[in-house]
């Protein structure tokens, strides 16, 4: 599949250049299937219905919501557990353990006969198994793409994001059609045959590797280009500027993901209009991640990491003094599309600050961001909704977190200087 170590080098058939688009296009199919998590609102009431009406048993919608919590945070535990397991298995082996993984979750649930045991199939299993996968086509894209490291990483996390868009109306079939447990079943067959499939090609460039005519840029003054390992960037300040606003970006993501159609309804819009919006925004969540790819590209992480936490302050501060329906949807558009830009900008600032020989556990390190705010983002949205009764609330606590994501990314995101000792 590959030869050579430069211009000779080729994949595909295809000069490397023109081949490596290719990994992009496997990782983007691969993300689609690990991002079906965003698409559990889906399962809520068909599970709800399964448990109360044909096993008897009585659950409300809170704990139907559950496994999609203990998901997301297993997803985020077993990420940068995984990152040493790339280098040393390869990326081909780590995304198939991790797809049969992803794929046997949503198989067991088919099995259950508890809510409970969906913490457990679902929740754990299934959150490993795309916890484990998850990280290997953004560290292909960050080893093939130097040159263009924030758009492949972007397009490679573009079938995360998009996910919901696209696998929820086919779940709504298949619910409508077969049940919600055989869905299950098709679900974890379909992933773990695609996963399989689409990993056998998956691969890093030969040591020494770079696009034709393409040459490292050189650094500023005052600035060393280093390739660092994961104990060498925790001692840097630039990893923890990049974490913090990393979280912050997440948790102001995904507390808006979590109120979008509650706080529609909250201002008048009808609830069925609400969710085709909910529909609407993962467009957003999706498109942000080349887009701020692209621009972290252009501008460098620091400048992008600035123009999101803005563009997040801007919408939270219209939401907070004038919440009505285009501005909620103006607002909530600009929310996901920050959160799917987030996405992109952080694994690239984590090439592009630390070098790649150590990338996948680098960026499982800072990825433990995305698992804090995921956890925290929903939570704190019902605090405040139970504590102020209503989610308008929410919007000045996350205009004042923009603005200390502002002035971290200000002060701490800039390219290291050295590498502590």
């Amino acid at each position: 599949m590959t030869t050579g170590a430069n211009s000779g080098t080729h994949l595909f058939g295809l000069p490397a250049e023109r081949g490596r688009w290719v990994l992009i296009a496997l990782g983007l199919v691969i993300n689609l299937c690990l991002g079906t998590i965003y698409s559990w609102s889906v399962f809520v009431a068909p599970l709800t219905d399964y448990f109360t009406g044909v096993l008897g048993q009585s659950v409300t919608a809170n704990e139907v919501l559950m496994p999609f919590s203990v998901f997301l945070a297993f997803f985020a535990i077993a990420m940068p557990l995984t990152g040493k397991y790339i280098e040393t298995l390869g990326p081909r082996k780590i995304t198939i353990i991790g797809g049969i993984l992803t794929g046997i979750g949503w198989i067991l649930a088919s099995t259950v006969t508890s809510v409970q045991m969906l913490y457990v199939v679902y929740g754990v299993i299934g959150g490993i198994g795309v916890g484990i996968a998850y990280g290997v086509p953004v560290a292909v894209a960050a080893r093939w793409f130097p040159d263009r490291r924030g758009v492949a990483v972007g397009l490679t996390l573009l079938g995360f994001g998009f996910s919901a868009f696209i696998t929820a109306n086919i779940a709504g079939y298949l619910i409508s059609a077969f049940g919600v447990m055989n869905t299950f079943r098709i679900f974890g067959v379909v992933f773990i045959v695609l996963i399989v499939l689409l990993a056998l090609p998956l691969r890093f460039p030969d040591e020494g590797w770079r696009p034709a005519g393409w040459e490292m840029p050189a650094p500023k003054p005052g600035e060393l280009y280093c390739e660092c390992n994961r104990s060498a960037m925790l001692r840097t300040s630039t990893f923890y500027g990049l974490w913090i606003c990393y979280f912050i970006g997440c948790l102001a993501g995904l507390m808006a993901i979590s109120i979008s159609k509650p706080m529609g309804t909250e201002i008048g819009i009808e609830a069925g209009l609400a969710t085709l919006l909910v529909g609407f925004f993962a467009i957003f969540n999706g498109g942000g991640r080349p887009v701020f790819g692209a621009l972290t590209d252009r501008l460098n992480p620091r400048n992008t990491a600035m123009l999101s936490f803005v563009l997040i302050a801007l919408s939270s501060l219209l939401m907070w003094q004038a919440p009505h329906t285009i501005v909620y949807v103006v607002a909530f558009a600009i929310l996901w599309g920050c959160l799917g830009g987030w996405l992109a900008i952080a694994p690239t600032a984590t090439g592009s600050y630390f070098g790649t020989c150590d990338y996948p556990r680098c960026y499982g390190v800072v990825f433990l961001a995305y698992g804090a705010g995921a956890i925290a983002g929903p939570q704190l949205a019902g605090f405040i909704k139970t504590t102020t009764g209503n989610y308008l609330g929410v919007f000045p606590w996350v205009l004042g977190l923009a603005v200390v994501g502002l002035v971290v990314a200000f002060f701490l995101m800039r390219t290291p200087k050295n590498y502590p000792a």
